[in-house]
């Protein structure tokens, strides 16, 4: 059993997997027996422009190993070549099995000067094209009564983050996707997991380095290599994952992190009910102590990763 490849003959769609954490995430597929289709249109970190090389070779490295893949290079960020992107899967290999929604871009800007073309684009490529994958994929998941989503979060979504209200809002729109879909089609065997990664990427290259915090918490990101973040993700494309659904998982490192999710904390109660004086007098005042700071991804995972 040790031998077993955990994701044989699966057709596994990554996108975003011409570099970084699609890149890992497209070869442990590989290695593991999928075929792999390796989405990426090769733009910049912010979306600009275009190049089938980083797809091509990530491609090509697969191929070498002795793995099947095919290059794809569509965006994700509208509908119709979001779908042929699921499509070029099942015309080339007869069927799809797994889609890992990885593709991103940043725009990052402080809220008040943030663009509304910046807003969207961010929202286009992250949230709707997770959508717009998933909704291509599905039907195929719903006729095979089978099927895994892997859905890239994050935790400036999570916890929060400086300067990126189109970044976490999307991501955190993810999760409310993927938990919809847990839902839905748990039924027809399709499970739906969320991962925030913890790895160094040219996307996590924009972060600044202004402060010594943020100087130290760059240099502890280098050291997270993206290949790191490919096992889990593997694993939940995989047949040993079928019960594993609906959930938040973070990777950092040799670390993974079940991450909680929206419950109530607190509660409280007044005969005849509120009003804004005694919400103000007691309401507000009884739930104090357990309000969330304003914290940010640093703040809360700030020790070395492991």
């Amino acid at each position: 059993m040790a031998d077993t490849k955990s994701l044989q003959d699966k057709v596994i769609v990554v996108t975003g997997a011409g570099r970084g954490i699609g890149r890992g995430i497209a070869l442990l597929c590989a290695a593991e027996g999928a075929k792999v289709v390796v989405n990426d249109p090769g733009g910049s970190t912010d979306g600009a422009g275009s190049s089938a090389a980083p797809a091509e070779e990530v491609v090509e490295e697969i191929k070498k190993a002795g793995g099947t893949a095919v290059a794809n290079f569509e965006s994700v960020a509208e509908a119709i070549p979001a779908s042929k992107i699921i499509k070029q899967a099942v015309d080339t290999y007869g069927r799809i099995d797994g889609v890992v929604n990885n593709a991103g871009i940043l725009r990052d800007a402080i809220f008040h000067k943030m663009s509304i073309d910046a807003f969207e684009m961010v929202i286009k490529v992250h949230l709707m094209g997770s959508f717009y994958t998933s909704h291509a994929a599905a039907r195929y998941f719903r006729e095979q009564n089978s099927g895994s989503f892997v859905h890239f979060t994050s935790t400036s979504g999570l916890i929060g983050n400086f300067g990126q209200a189109n970044y976490s809002a999307a991501k955190l729109g993810i999760v409310g996707l993927s938990k919809s879909i847990a839902l839905d089609m748990n039924r027809f065997g399709v499970n739906s997991n969320c991962v925030a990664p913890f790895a160094w990427s040219r996307m996590i290259g924009s972060i600044p380095t202004e402060t010594e915090a943020e100087k130290a918490r760059v240099e502890r990101m280098q050291k997270m290599g993206p290949e790191k973040i490919a096992p889990l993700v593997a694993y939940l494309l995989g047949d040993a994952a079928k019960d594993v659904t609906g959930q938040i998982f973070a990777a950092r490192m040799n670390e993974i992190f079940l991450m909680g999710q929206s419950r109530p904390l607190r509660s409280i109660h007044r005969d005849g009910g509120w009003t804004p004086r005694t919400l103000a007098e007691h309401g507000m005042p009884a739930l104090k102590s357990s309000f969330y700071k304003l914290d940010r991804s640093a703040d809360i995972f700030s020790w070395d990763p492991v």
